[in-house]
């Protein structure tokens, strides 16, 4: 692998596409092979994410982490595909994210990730259940099998009895609920979560990381960002972030399961 990120250059298009292949094949979601994202202000280039190499399984629980200013919060956006890469690859479940142009990353976020935020996102009008419902109106599913997946997506967070309830009428935990049941419904490759329990109190934070594990138990793979050690330890593997690399990469306890 270090020789083949020395030569992406010289890939051609069938050898990224057989590489692909071959990382699905390997149960890898996310690759990146020497990944950057430079910006330019005025004469100078600021490099936030500077050659990094990650991967991580199909069933993998991740914690990206590292302080403000880490180049973290870019790595999301990469792996994402809210953001693309100045050079380098990036595999999304065998697909090459970082050649892709906007609507096939726009196809791709709505399929492959389910998107879980700090401050919810949810709309303030809509019921619970239309909020999770959502992301299947823009997927092209039909009205019927939207309101059975979004009811199932509730249930799978302990929310179906409030699944006719607005924003405004739930607890922040409740709410952050909702937003994990619309990230769940497309069944998508990752939940990628951005500092889930930071508009959180302690109690119901450590409920929300709680949820998070038991869906990983049921075989979810999820990739969690943040700048918080104890939240970081929920997962069973960190990725340390520092001035726009990998730190260091290591395991905090054994995976409770096998990648599925």
């Amino acid at each position: 692998m270090a020789h083949l990120a020395s030569t992406l250059d010289e890939l051609d298009t069938k050898q990224r596409e057989e590489l692909g292949e071959q990382l699905r094949g390997e149960g890898v979601v996310i690759r990146t092979y020497d990944l950057w994202k430079t910006y330019i202000m005025g004469d100078q280039e600021i490099h936030a994410v500077s050659g990094v190499d990650i991967e991580i399984k199909r069933g993998e629980y991740v914690a990206i982490m590292g302080p403000s200013g880490s180049g973290k919060s870019t790595l999301m956006n990469l792996i994402g595909c809210l953001d693309t890469p100045t050079k380098g690859l990036y595999y999304l479940n065998g697909k090459l994210a970082s050649e892709m142009e906007d609507d096939e990353l726009a196809r791709i976020r709505n399929k492959e990730i389910g998107f879980v935020f700090q401050t919810f996102n949810l709309l303030a009008r809509a019921t619970a259940l239309h909020n999770v419902e959502l992301p299947l109106i823009y997927a092209g599913i039909s009205s019927q099998e939207r309101l059975e997946r979004a009811r199932q997506a509730l249930q799978a967070v302990d929310l179906e009895p409030r699944m006719q309830h607005k924003p405004n009428e739930l607890s922040g935990g409740q709410r952050q609920r909702v937003a994990i049941a619309r990230a769940l419904v497309n069944r998508p490759s990752i939940l990628l979560a951005d500092e889930p329990t930071g508009a959180l109190d302690s109690a119901t934070g450590n409920e929300i990381m709680g949820l998070f594990e038991r869906l990983h138990l049921e075989g979810n793979t999820i990739v969690l960002v943040t700048h918080e050690a104890d939240v970081a330890m929920h997962a069973h593997r960190i990725i340390h972030i520092r001035d726009g690399k990998v730190e260091r990469d290591e395991v905090t306890r054994p995976q409770a399961r096998n990648s599925v």
